[in-house]
């Protein structure tokens, strides 16, 4: 009975006597803020087209931008939408057979007749190589039923990737208008479909294709197609392209392109480029900006082994070669991964701690507690998880007992 009485004893003393105070009274603080970079300017290149836009396709991340938000009509540049839902939607040998509509389209068109069938294939090579603008209805029509349902779905895709500022309601990019709005989209919108599209190896294969025959299913009449992407042969890298041109949109093109000094992938788009008799203009804009890329920025590494730090912690307790201990801070370190960016030496980069104010005991080794951010003039870009690297228990009145019984007993 006198034993009980001292365990009973000596627990209350322990509980009583060593409960450690709260140290979580102020927020954690960040730990590390790297000195400003020069402030970031967008310097004017010229560019003959009214909007532009340049990302780099692996981060996504906008490295040149001219009235890239401003919604404006794109002409056939719409094709390379149309053309990634029919290869998503549909199979190559899909039997897609004409209606009376899809011949009514203006030029520039296949010439086909109502009732012709052709695969779905080579439908889009007369699509992408020549911009079809009645291969575009009938595929279309093979896809979702009606170009009014296939618009349902344009829109549906481009709100997925990320698209805020477009409207689709032709497949063709041809001028036309519905309940919600005319047929447009932005540079920006643009080249986040294209960003998505060369992700497609049927895509690619499609696009970079000099020259085609294709014919109907029972080869009773054959077409000749060849590539209006210039680029292709114009400059080196080149991956994939369309281009387009209304009375309304001016001339258009959205690329891709593989720098051949930072083998980043580079896309952009270029809307309202000039108009009769300057549709040269948009080569020469698509140079600039790869150029402008290649002559500003290169390969940072802006994060790499991980960052130690301490994080308050309210009840913690440790028990270490029989001692006891109240931990008022548990170490944490941010995950190794490396973080690299394409920077300019006018990039302001800055790393930010998503971390809680204090933790609470029990903790266990390997919890993500945080996030470690890196911000590109002022945009997220990347984050890494940040890790609790050691264990403690929780001091409240079960700890105590069992601590007491192992004294005692074991």
């Amino acid at each position: 009975m006198k034993k009980i009485v001292s365990v009973i004893s000596v627990f209350f003393i322990l509980f009583c006597s060593f409960v450690p105070q709260s140290v979580c009274a102020s927020a954690y603080t960040d730990v590390y803020s790297p000195e400003d970079f020069s402030d970031f300017h967008q310097e004017d290149l010229t560019l003959y087209a009214s909007s532009a836009v340049l990302i780099d396709a692996d981060s996504g991340r906008i490295l040149y931008g001219k009235s890239a938000d401003t919604p404006m009509a794109n002409a056939s540049t719409t094709k390379i939408l149309t053309c990634i839902l029919a290869i998503e939607e549909g199979s190559p040998d899909d039997m897609v057979t004409v209606s009376d509509y899809a011949c009514s389209m203006p030029q520039v068109k296949l010439g086909f007749s109502s009732g012709d069938s052709f695969y779905l294939k080579d439908l889009l090579y007369s699509l992408m190589l020549e911009s079809h603008n009645d291969t575009a209805v009938a595929i279309a029509e093979h896809i979702a039923g009606s170009v009014e349902e296939f618009a349902e779905m344009m829109n549906q895709k481009a709100e997925e990737l990320g698209c805020r500022n477009s409207h689709f309601v032709t497949p063709n990019g041809l001028d036309g208008e519905d309940d919600g709005g005319d047929h447009h989209t932005t540079a920006y919108d643009l080249s986040l479909i294209m960003s998505y599209c060369i992700q497609n190896e049927e895509f690619l294969d499609i696009t970079r294709t000099a020259s085609a025959q294709i014919s109907t299913v029972d080869g009773t009449k054959q077409f000749s197609l060849n590539n209006h992407n210039s680029l292709l042969e114009m400059m080196d890298g080149a991956i994939s392209g369309k281009t387009g041109f209304t009375g309304k949109a001016g001339y258009c093109y959205v690329g891709a392109c593989q720098s051949q000094s930072t083998e980043h992938v580079y896309v952009f788009a270029l809307l309202a480029c000039g108009w009769p008799n300057n549709r040269d203009y948009k080569w020469s804009d698509s140079r600039m900006l790869i150029q402008y890329a290649d002559d500003n920025y290169s390969d940072q590494v802006l994060l790499t082994d991980g960052i130690t730090m301490e994080i308050p912690c309210d009840g913690a307790v440790l028990v270490q070669n029989g001692h006891i201990f109240y931990p008022e801070t548990l170490e944490a370190v941010s995950s190794d991964t490396v973080i690299t960016a394409l920077v300019s030496n006018r990039d302001e980069i800055s790393i930010q701690y998503d971390l809680p104010a204090c933790l609470t005991a029990p903790v266990e080794a390997g919890t993500a507690v945080g996030k470690e951010k890196v911000y590109l003039n002022h945009v997220l870009y990347a984050e890494r998880e940040v890790l609790v690297t050691e264990s403690a228990d929780l001091y409240d009145f079960p700890w105590c007992f069992q601590w007491v019984v192992r004294v005692f007993y074991i």
